[in-house]
């Protein structure tokens, strides 16, 4: 039994490896999981307590939440804030740009849907990011239909792929984010930076939109 408590006056925040790993998979079997994505529909950071918790993790048990919590908290997935902060607001193509670029160190991205259609982009020319937008689609399939090996039998837990040079180092990658029933993927030339606060907006943002459409 832990003897964990509750801080008192703070408000529940996802971390940029906590919002990767809310979206990183479409597996909804994994109860860290589904508390992590339930944080990202909520227009407004909610309050730290029990009765949150516990809606938030659909568990009526305390201990139960609190361990969860805790586990979380020690994978550096949650954190704790003082002030409230609320999801991004605004029309999707006047946001989704500023937020791409600032998770890339090239500055060129993109933000691709399960059909091969970019919604935003940043640094790339326009038919250069169709061309992509349509090679991702084309890896979300191939991925799809190899899943057996991949993940069962070699035991790779991603759904990632890169185009990378001579040192191994990603030169364009690929990165699906499963939001409700749509599979985005960002495509990144170069390095990609996921530890930055726009990476949470952008999961946020997305997720306040699609996460229902299932």
């Amino acid at each position: 039994m832990s003897d964990a408590k509750l801080a008192e006056d703070l408000y529940i925040y996802l971390t940029p490896a906590g919002c990767y790993y809310a979206v990183s998979a479409a597996a909804e079997d994994d109860s860290v999981r589904k508390f992590l994505r339930n944080l990202l529909t909520n227009i407004k950071t909610p309050k730290l307590n029990m009765p949150s918790l516990q809606a938030l993790m659909s568990n009526d048990e305390p201990e139960k939440c609190i361990a969860l919590l805790e586990r979380c908290q020690k994978l550096g997935w949650v954190q704790g804030l003082k002030e409230e902060r609320e999801a991004p607001k605004g029309a999707l193509e006047d946001i989704l740009p500023e937020l791409l670029s600032k998770i890339s160190e090239e500055g060129k991205v993109l933000l691709a849907d399960d059909q091969g259609f970019y919604l935003a982009c940043n640094g790339y020319a326009h038919e250069v990011a169709e061309e992509i937008s349509a090679l991702s689609a084309e890896i979300s399939v191939i991925h799809t239909r190899r899943s057996g090996l991949l993940m069962k039998n070699l035991g790779l837990n991603s759904h990632a792929w890169a185009v990378i040079n001579a040192s191994g180092n990603s030169q364009l990658g690929f990165w699906p984010l499963f939001i409700g029933g749509t599979r985005f993927v960002v495509a990144i030339s170069g390095i990609p930076h996921f530890n930055k606060p726009e990476f949470i907006n952008l999961v946020w943002l997305l997720s306040v939109r699609y996460a229902k459409n299932k």
